[in-house]
């Protein structure tokens, strides 16, 4: 696409991270003189978004979604689209659509390096991002022409809170006020009810839950016995459902608890961390018990329910996960890591390719001066300091992608043209 002024930009938004985030993006794109849009799916859409004059609502089903969302773009002279993540039914549809008339597609994500920083991107992320077909040469390269010191992360964005907060209130938007779209679908598997009932006990215990995960992991530090550490995801993780070889967490799970009873010494155990959002704490529990009783280390297993990685991690021997960006705190501190699915820092010089009974048994260590290097080229690029959740953390990013966004280049271009926006502009400050 050619580099259009801004005065005549027009942005269609999608949908977005739960929440005020793409509202306020688009009052931000709108002070430059672009024009502004919105497609709303559900009653969550439609109450996070403040400008009715410029909200187009969709009650259809979703098979006439790409001639509704054509028609639109032809009827608005729409030049750029918006949406957070790629791979759900009508983000994929669009982007598609969007291709073949030649719009610029502006991809949000959670952050490649999260929780301190958030993703964008041109045209998709995870295992559709440019990063995918890029060597750490070309990285080199590039990063000659950028700044010298890593930024540090802030001390906290107090996200995971707002974040919870806000699932709950969009899925009770889409529970109760709903009626004006009664053929919207979800895009995960589970139902809204559930999904607002899960979010609200997940507010409810969030006190207990942080005292046992404590305990979880004092009794684990305690032990003096050497671990593995397993990163799960959650089960409707874009990551996972589209960038990898397995269904659920299930599959994966029983493929690593097989190579550890195999591969690894008989005085090491095995931890296995859940997701900080995950809902469905006791099923996975005692999916994993039965997983343990098939793969006779039933004493050798611990589960941890989320919370903090770096407590737990900073002691472990490896680390093992399908294609988690967590993976990422474990390659920084140097530690092995086993990846089972396509990710954006795959790259042979840093996750080992070996075996899973190998791995356990003798771990490769990363290259560690690749992926710092890999580490500081996404935060001369994609990765923004901020969050989509806590009001400071969403500041942060609008300050920093807005200038992005308008941009000819796309944060890879613009490094290597020497465009980008210098290190201190988007330098994590604090919260």
């Amino acid at each position: 696409m050619s580099n259009i002024p801004s005065a005549k930009r027009v942005f269609m938004f999608l949908q977005g991270p739960h929440g005020p985030f793409f509202n306020l993006l688009a009052k931000m794109l709108s002070h430059t003189g672009a024009e502004i849009w919105r497609v709303g799916f559900n009653a969550g859409d439609q109450v996070f978004w403040s400008r009715p004059d410029r909200y187009c609502p969709y009650r259809e089903d979703i098979r006439d979604w790409p001639e509704t969302f054509g028609n639109l773009i032809r009827e608005k002279s729409v030049t750029d689209l918006v949406l957070y993540g790629d791979t759900r039914p009508i983000h994929a549809l669009a982007i598609q659509k969007a291709r073949q008339l030649n719009l610029r597609v502006h991809v949000f994500e959670e952050g490649y390096l999260r929780p301190y920083w958030v993703t964008y991107e041109r045209d998709g992320c995870n295992g559709h991002s440019k990063l995918m077909g890029m060597g750490l040469s070309d990285m080199s390269e590039a990063l000659q022409t950028g700044s010298l010191d890593e930024p540090a992360a802030p001390a906290h964005w107090g996200e995971m809170r707002h974040h919870i907060f806000y699932g709950a209130l969009y899925h009770f938007f889409v529970l109760f006020l709903n009626q004006a779209y009664p053929k919207f679908q979800h895009h995960r598997p589970h139902r809204v009810q559930d999904e607002f009932r899960q979010n609200l006990r997940k507010l409810f215990w969030m006190p207990l839950s942080f005292v046992r995960r404590g305990l979880a992991t004092l009794q684990i530090q305690a032990s003096g016995v050497p671990y593995h550490l397993v990163l799960l995801q959650l089960q409707h993780d874009s990551a996972l459902q589209a960038h990898s070889p397995f269904a659920n967490n299930t599959e994966f799970l029983d493929q690593v608890l097989c190579g550890f009873a195999q591969g690894a010494p008989g005085h090491h155990q095995l931890v296995v961390k859940a997701h900080p959002l995950e809902q469905n704490g006791k099923d996975l529990s005692a999916t994993l018990k039965n997983l343990a009783e098939k793969h006779q280390i039933i004493d050798r297993l611990r589960y941890i329910e989320g919370g903090k990685l770096a407590k737990i991690l900073r002691q472990a021997r490896s680390a093992v996960t399908v294609n988690s960006t967590a993976g990422q705190q474990a390659l920084w501190r140097g530690i092995p890591l086993k990846l089972f699915g396509n990710a954006v820092y795959a790259k042979p010089e840093f996750t080992s390719s070996q075996e899973i009974s190998d791995f356990f048994a003798a771990p490769r260590r990363p290259d560690t001066q690749a992926y710092h290097m890999f580490r500081r080229y996404l935060l001369e690029t994609s990765q923004i300091a901020g969050g989509f959740y806590s009001r400071k953390a969403r500041r942060q990013i609008i300050r920093a992608v807005v200038d992005m966004m308008l941009s000819h280049h796309d944060p890879y271009e613009a490094l290597a043209a020497g465009t980008a926006p210098p290190r201190q502009y988007l330098q994590a400050v604090g919260a």
